[in-house]
C-alpha cells in the first residue's frame, strides 16, 4: 500500500486530494491510501470573501468542507509541529493531542499568510482579509459603524466614522472596494442618521493601473467602474502609516477614516520556520519541475508554499489557477500516469469591480461590465464541489440580485459569556474618545 501525506486543505491540498479520491476504497482493499491535515476543517474560497464584506453572500457559502470535498480520504484537524523529511514522517497538534503520522509521499500544501506590519500601526489599527473571520469581522464593522455614526454628535468624527479606505489596487483591494461601495448604498437607507452623503470608499493603490496583472486597458476600466460607483480611486499613492482614525499618506496629505482595510503583504506560512533543512527562496519551498523538493525523495510541494519553476525560465505565480493546475498535475505524478515536467498557462484573470459590473481576460479575450461579472461568478461556481453547494451558492446570488443584503449582526458568544460581559456603551468608550 501506498500512503500519502498532504499537509494544507486550500486550492492544493484539496484539489489533490479530491483527484486521488476515485483510487482510494474504504474497504480496505485498495493500494492507495491518502491522508489530509490541516488547521481548518475547509477549504476557503479566498476571491469571494470580498462579497461576504459585502453582505452579498453568507460566509458558508464561500467555504468548502474537507470531509465533503474527499469523503474517500482521512481527514485529521491538527496543526503540525515537527517533520522529519528523511523519514517522512509528522507530529502535530490534534482534537486528540499530539499524533504521529508516517508515508511514502509527503506533499506539503500549505499556504501563506497575511503579512501585517507592511505599513507603521497596520496591525493595531488596520485590517487585513485573508479568513472567513477577516471576513466576517469586516462585514460586522461596516454595521457598526454606522450604527456608531447615528450616535455620534462630533463632525468629525462622523466623518471618520463613515469613511472606509481600502489599501492595494490588486484584484482583493479592487473587489473589497467595489463590495463595500455596494453594500453601503443598499444599506443606508436602514440608518437614517447616517445619511448617504455622509459615507465614502478609498482605495490607495501606488501604481499608476489598477489591477497590473491584467492588460492596462482592463485597469483603466476597472478605476473607471469604482469611480461611476462613488469610490474615490487615488493612484501612484501609498499610505505611510495607519492610525485609529486617520491614514496619512506618501504626499503629505491626511485621510480621516476609522477602518482601514490593507489588501498588500503575504508572508510566509510559520510552518516553514520548521523546515531549516529544505531550500528555500524569498519564503516558498524550491522545487523541480516536477514538483519534487530536491534532495528529499518523496517530499512535494504545491500552491502558494512552492516555487514550481516553467519552461520559460519564469515560476508559477501564487494564485488558485496554478495551485489547481499544479494539484492535478501531481495526482498524475503520484500514480505514475504523467513523467513530463509540469507546465501551465494562464488561461485568464478577473476581478469584479461591484454588483453586475468587472473587468476580465480569458485566453486573450477582454471583457468588461456585466459579462465580465457573469464570467467571474460562473466560474467560481463551477469551481464548487458538490451539486448541493453549488445550488445553496447559486440560489444566495439569485437573491442578492432582487433584494437587499441582510444587516443582521452577529455576535458570537455563549449564554454563560454574555452576562460576563462588559456593557457595550464600556466597550465602545475607548474608540470613541480616540475618535
Amino acid at each position: 500500500m501506498t500512503h500519502i501525506l498532504v499537509i494544507g486543505g486550500g486550492f492544493a491540498g484539496a484539489t489533490l486530494v479530491r483527484q486521488l479520491a476515485p483510487y482510494i476504497r474504504r474497504d480496505g482493499q485498495t493500494p492507495l491510501e491518502v491522508t489530509l491535515i490541516s488547521e481548518e476543517s475547509y477549504t476557503t474560497y479566498h476571491p469571494m470573501l470580498p462579497e461576504v464584506v459585502g453582505a452579498a453572500i453568507f460566509p458558508e457559502h464561500v467555504v468548502a468542507p474537507l470531509r465533503e470535498v474527499a469523503p474517500k480520504a482521512r481527514f485529521v484537524m491538527g496543526r503540525v509541529s515537527t517533520i522529519d523529511f528523511a523519514s517522512r514522517s509528522i507530529e502535530c497538534d490534534t482534537l486528540h493531542g499530539k499524533r504521529s503520522f508516517k508515508a511514502d509521499h509527503l506533499v506539503l500544501a500549505f499556504g501563506n499568510r497575511a503579512r501585517l506590519d507592511v505599513i507603521p500601526g497596520m496591525a493595531e489599527h488596520g485590517h487585513v482579509l485573508k479568513t472567513v473571520g477577516d471576513a466576517m469581522h469586516l462585514r460586522n464593522l461596516v454595521l457598526r459603524r454606522l450604527a456608531q455614526m447615528e450616535l455620534e454628535d462630533s463632525p468629525r468624527a462622523r466623518a471618520a466614522l463613515g469613511s472606509f479606505v481600502v489599501i492595494g489596487g490588486g484584484f482583493s483591494g479592487v473587489e473589497t472596494a467595489g463590495a463595500l461601495a455596494d453594500v453601503l448604498a443598499s444599506i443606508h437607507h436602514y440608518y437614517p442618521l447616517a445619511p448617504r452623503d455622509q459615507l465614502s470608499v478609498t482605495l490607495l493603490h501606488d501604481g499608476d493601473l489598477l489591477l497590473p496583472q491584467l492588460p492596462a486597458s482592463l485597469g483603466k476600466a476597472a478605476a473607471t467602474s469604482l469611480r461611476a460607483r462613488g469610490v474615490v480611486v487615488q493612484l501612484g499613492t501609498s499610505a505611510l502609516a495607519i492610525g485609529p482614525t486617520t491614514v496619512h499618506l506618501r504626499d503629505g496629505s491626511i485621510l480621516q477614516s476609522a477602518t482601514t482595510i490593507a489588501t498588500i503583504g503575504t508572508r510566509a506560512n510559520p510552518l516553514l520556520d520548521a523546515m531549516a533543512d529544505l531550500p528555500q527562496q524569498r519564503g516558498r519551498i524550491v522545487c523541480n519541475d516536477h514538483c519534487a523538493v530536491a534532495g528529499w525523495p518523496g517530499v512535494w510541494a504545491i500552491g502558494d508554499c512552492a516555487q514550481v519553476p516553467l519552461p520559460d525560465g519564469s515560476y508559477a505565480i501564487q494564485t488558485a489557477q496554478f495551485a489547481v493546475a499544479q494539484a492535478n498535475y501531481l495526482a498524475k505524478v503520484l500514480r505514475g500516469a504523467d513523467t513530463t515536467a509540469f507546465r501551465y498557462r494562464s488561461r485568464g484573470m478577473m476581478a469584479t469591480t461591484g454588483h453586475h459590473k468587472g473587468v476580465a481576460e480569458l485566453f486573450g479575450l477582454r471583457l468588461t461590465g456585466l459579462p465580465a461579472w457573469l464570467l467571474w461568478r460562473a466560474y467560481y461556481l463551477s469551481q464548487m464541489p458538490t451539486l448541493g453547494r453549488k445550488f445553496r451558492v447559486f440560489v444566495e446570488w439569485t437573491w442578492g440580485m432582487f433584494f437587499r443584503p441582510d444587516i443582521t449582526h452577529f455576535r458570537f458568544e455563549r449564554s454563560s459569556e454574555r452576562d460576563a460581559a462588559l456593557p457595550i456603551a464600556t466597550t465602545m468608550t475607548k474608540s470613541n474618545k480616540e475618535i
